[in-house]
């Protein structure tokens, strides 16, 4: 069978199965390409949501990855409004929810995840929301309307985000996080304190290590109660549940496919079977560098697995291990993360952690592991550079403001 008459089909038209569809055209694949998405929107980014987006500065279609002409030039067979609901892998058929069946030589999996829900009374009450899509940030911003009272549960990235975007929209913000610190799972203590500390002097109420029992209509019917779990109550208007991500694995493990939290793919992104792929968010691949299996939910790993998937599918050689590139913008401050952080890792400042730019590098023996900090873009290029290439370094050398780190 020549390339022209194979069908590569992807599930799921977000950042990772957008580019997966734009990379088999542009490495010259003209055969027929099948792009189900559940959603009604053509593949978009997702950073923008919880920011510029949820603010109203930018138009929803601002989020898109291509302009309609250049997704037109695609030439792809784009299933809007479908999903699929199951895999036949012996015949290589993927059967559609409107009962269309398509056959196909590769598949690509790039099914996300899904916002974790509440399990507590009161989760499906008006003016509780989450945020994972355009639709979602819909909604929720023509609820923070200024002077209202927003409850974000959750401190994490996506509820920190919004804690930010509400507050410059003019609404009173609480968070209320269950662990000990902000971000605890993704970051290192010295940069939980940081977030701590800009979030307060912009006005935010923060509660950590503390939960939410119930929520109930207020006694008037307007707002919400929220009471904790050490009794004490919270009254609010809106309320943003962001705990986290489900990986939409379903459709892989009626398949038979090895999945642990998300589809296990090897560093050709390819599952336990080889015809089907995955990237994105539901793709769980073993990171060299961190030592252990993960599921990056990142801009960058769902643009480069999408990338690496399409490029695999093609009989290309790919080795997907990427450096772990993180970004949150919060308050106009602009805070990055490579690599990732671990306990055993020395922590190293650079800079004065009160002011808003600093760097703090993670040293594993001689060698940065991973560096993060707030606006300090050109030193942590200079920082991924040290990660990537193994450079020998002191923690003397990292914290002397008189050493450049273009020299190390």
């Amino acid at each position: 069978m020549s390339a022209e008459e194979k069908t590569i089909a992807i599930v799921g038209a977000g950042q990772a199965g957008g580019w997966a569809a734009q990379t088999l055209r542009s490495e010259g694949f003209g055969g027929r390409i099948v792009l189900i998405g559940d959603e009604a929107h053509r593949p978009y980014e997702r950073p923008p949501l919880s920011k510029s987006v949820l603010a109203g500065e930018a138009l929803p279609e601002t989020t898109s990855l291509q302009k309609p002409e250049a997704f037109d030039a695609l030439n792809v067979d784009w299933r809007p409004g479908v999903s699929a609901t199951r895999i036949d892998s012996a015949a290589r058929r993927l059967h559609l929810s409107g009962g269309d069946v398509v056959g196909y030589d590769k598949l690509i999996l790039c099914t996300g995840g899904r916002a974790r829900r509440l399990g507590i009374p009161g989760s499906e009450l008006p003016g509780v929301f989450t945020l994972r899509n355009l639709d979602d940030a819909a909604a929720l911003g023509a609820a923070l309307v200024p002077g209202r009272r927003l409850l974000v549960i959750g401190g994490g990235w996506i509820g920190l985000e919004v804690a930010s975007t509400a507050r410059r929209k003019g609404l009173e913000v609480t968070v209320v996080e269950a662990m000990q610190r902000l971000c605890e799972r993704t970051v290192a203590p010295e940069i939980s304190g940081y977030l701590l500390r800009l979030h307060a002097s912009h006005g935010v109420h923060v509660e950590l290590g503390m939960g939410i029992e119930r929520l109930a209509q207020g006694a008037d019917g307007n707002g919400l109660i929220a009471t904790l779990v050490d009794g004490r109550t919270l009254a609010c208007d809106v309320v943003l549940a962001g705990i986290g991500l489900i990986a939409n694995d379903e459709l892989a493990r009626e398949a038979g496919l090895r999945c642990e939290g998300g589809i296990v793919v090897d560093p050709q992104c390819r599952s336990s079977d080889p015809d089907i792929l995955a990237a994105g968010d539901v793709a769980v691949w073993h990171c060299e560098r961190a030592g252990r299996r993960m599921r990056l939910e990142s801009w960058q790993n769902a643009q480069e697995q999408g990338i690496a998937a399409a490029r695999s599918a093609l009989g290309i050689a790919v080795d997907h291990q990427p450096l772990p590139w993180f970004w949150s913008d919060q308050y106009g401050i602009n805070l990055q993360i490579f690599g990732m952080p671990a306990p055993g890792h020395r922590a190293v400042v650079r800079g004065d952690m009160e002011s808003d730019s600093f760097v703090v590098f993670f040293l594993d023996g001689g060698k940065v592991a991973a560096a993060l900090g707030p606006n300090a873009a050109r030193d942590l290029r200079f920082a991924r550079r040290l990660i990537e290439r193994g450079t020998e370094v002191t923690p003397e050398q990292l914290a002397d403001l008189q050493v450049p780190l273009s020299r190390l």
